[in-house]
Parts: structure tokens; sequence; C-alpha cells
């Protein structure tokens, strides 16, 4: 039914009929909305509740489950829980009531994933055996905050993996500049590498700049979006999160590059993306290239990003300044590269130091007076 403006008060109200768990025919309002939407979106969660129960299957509450997440995350995000959905939880979950699953359940069903061996040859990752257990966890957390299913067995059975710390690497400054000379023959390669050291931009969002996103009087570059190379078709999505979206300022040097990079191009249009030509893997290939010409240590094209932090952080900028730069908030610049921002204990032992030595002169004097 659709959704009822109350004219005394000026809210919104929805009336939705439904059929009980006995066939009943019944009617529900929900009153005090302050916009006509909430009370659409009322309206449709109350619908989506009456669906269904957690009697029903795994695999039926999964397609209720998708109908809610999907619209929520980004394509390729999905298509990453999919995999895991299909391949590692519903074949063994899938034809079990939600409600009789219990927490033994869940951890036998760990112990077959840890049992497991990769197409590596090799058991799953820590991390991978924690990113499926998440992935379980949150469908059960779905069914107890909407669909009144008493507690998450996945919870109670606890976790199962953990992160792995991977080692950071970067190039220094000299580095880098070794690897840029090795390259410069390349001019496509050598200006979108100049972009991700100088501006610590992620892949994708390299990867979606176009002529319109640079403000060469303002010296500025906007990222608002990123690519993505999906089920074989080419997609362009908004940011990995929304602090992504920012304005980065750039020095004049790279202004004057990107200038002449988009000379090359004759008919390029605002909004065509610059670096058509280029791909993820072509840009692997062509950093492997220029680390064995120029003989630095070989990195993934992400650390490059971790240089930039890197370059900035030993010139004493904030993680706040950092972050809005890259992307991030200043928490998670500080959790990430904590070893790399120089220490200030010696600094505050020097400070104490000063201040009890001030407070018993001080003390001094009076009893001299």
């Amino acid at each position: 039914m659709p959704v009822y403006k109350n004219d005394k008060n000026g809210t919104w109200y929805a009336m939705v009929r439904y059929k009980d768990w006995q066939g009943n025919n019944k009617q529900k309002c929900q009153r005090g909305f302050q916009t006509k939407r909430e009370a659409a979106e009322w309206e449709a969660q109350f619908k989506l509740q009456k669906s269904c129960d957690v009697d029903m299957t795994l695999e039926s509450f999964y397609d209720l489950y998708v109908q809610y997440i999907k619209p929520r995350i980004k394509l390729n995000t999905w298509l990453t829980k999919e995999v895991i959905y299909t391949k590692k939880i519903l074949p063994y979950f899938g034809k079990r009531k939600v409600s009789e699953i219990t927490a033994t359940d869940i951890m036998n069903w760990q112990n077959e994933m840890m049992s497991q061996i990769g197409k590596d040859g090799k058991p799953y990752s820590q991390t991978y055996l924690k990113t499926i257990h998440a992935e379980l966890s949150a469908l059960f957390n779905f069914a107890t905050k909407y669909y009144e299913l008493r507690i998450n067995p996945a919870r109670l059975a606890g976790t199962m993996g953990m992160e792995e710390s991977k080692e950071m690497s970067f190039w220094t400054k000299e580095e880098y500049l070794k690897f840029a000379e090795a390259i410069m023959d390349k001019p496509i390669s050598y200006y979108a590498f100049e972009i991700l050291y100088w501006c610590g931009v992620r892949e994708g969002e390299l990867l979606a700049l176009t002529p319109e996103d640079f403000n060469f009087k303002k010296k500025t570059l906007r990222i608002n979006k990123s690519f993505q190379r999906i089920k074989s078709r080419d997609v362009v999505t908004t940011p990995k999160t929304p602090k992504s979206n920012r304005v980065i300022r750039l020095p004049d040097f790279l202004c004057e590059e990107m200038k002449d990079c988009l000379k090359m191009f004759y008919h390029i249009l605002p909004n065509d993306r610059i670096f058509q030509s280029m791909s993820k893997h072509i840009l692997s290939t062509e950093m492997e290239i220029g680390c064995k010409a120029s003989g630095v240590k070989k990195i993934r094209i992400h650390d490059l990003r971790h240089s930039h932090v890197s370059l900035l952080i030993n010139q004493g900028f904030t993680a706040l300044d950092i972050g809005q730069r890259v992307g991030h908030n200043s928490e998670k610049i500080t959790y990430r590269y904590a070893h790399m921002f120089p220490t200030r204990q010696d600094d505050m032992a020097e400070f104490l130091d000063n201040a009890r030595d001030i407070r018993e002169e001080k003390e001094g004097e009076e009893n001299v007076g």
C-alpha cells in the first residue's frame, strides 16, 4: 500500500496489509515519519521482514540477504562475497534451517575449511579463513537484527584465522627517481607512474582519470571515481570510500608533465579516460621491466602509495594532512604507518625533567626567602 501524509501535523504514515504465519490477513500502521521517503523505507523493510523467518533454509534466507546487501555495496565487492557464499558456505549449510544451526555446527565447518587445500596446493591463508568466517557471521547478524534469531552461532563459535601482517614495502625518493628515469622512453607509462608516486592515488583512481579532472589553473587533481575490470567489462564506479572523494594539490612540475601528457592525445574529450591503453596487469608488467632496467627492488603497484605516504611522513607532515591527501582518515594513517612516524618519547621525558627542575628551583627560592 502507498504511504500517506497526515495533514494535521505534517508527518507521514504507512499502512501495510500482510498474512501472518497462520495465513490470517493482518494490517499494520506505523506513524510519525518526518518524510515520505522514511515512511516508504519502513514499508519496504516491514514487507521484507514478513516475507520470511528463521525457520527457512539457509539457502532461501541467503536469497533474501542478497536483496538487502547487494544494492548497498560495490559490484566487485559483491562478486567476492558471492564466491564465498556459493563455494564455501551454501554447500555446507544451504539445506539446514537457519534457526537450527548451532555453534558446534559452525566449529565443524571451520575444521572443514581449515583442512581444505587451495588451487596453489596450500591450505587456505589465515586471512582468507578469517574472511569466510566473517561472511557467515554477517549472514547470521542479519538474521538476529531483522528476523529475531536469538543468537549468532558463528559469533558464539568464535572466529578462525587471523589478519596476517604484511611487510610494507616502499621506495625512497632516490629509488623512485632511478626507476622513473628507466621508463622515460615510454611516455604513457612514465606519466602514469608519476601520478601514482607523487600523488599517492590508488590504481583504480589513476585508471579512471579524465582531462576534466585536472585544473591546471588551480594546480589541482580531482579524485571522484575508480576504474574496475569486472567480468570482462570496463566499469567506472565511485571511489573506494567517501573519504576517497578529494582534491589533490599538484606540484608545479607534475602540472607541466600532465599538460605534455594530454597534448599526446589529439582527439581526447574532457570525460575520456586518459589511460585507456593501460590496465592493472600492464602497469605491473611495466613496473617489473622498469625495476630490472633500473636495478631498484621490486615492489607492488600499491606500494607506490605507501612510498608517497613515507615521503610525506619524512618531511614532517601530520597524519591528518596526509590522510586528506590520500583519502584516508588520520586514525588509519596513524595505525598503518605508526612505525614511520618519529617518536617523541625522548622529548616527553626531557620536558618532564625540565618541569621537575623548575619546580625544585622555585621551592628552593621560597625557602631561602
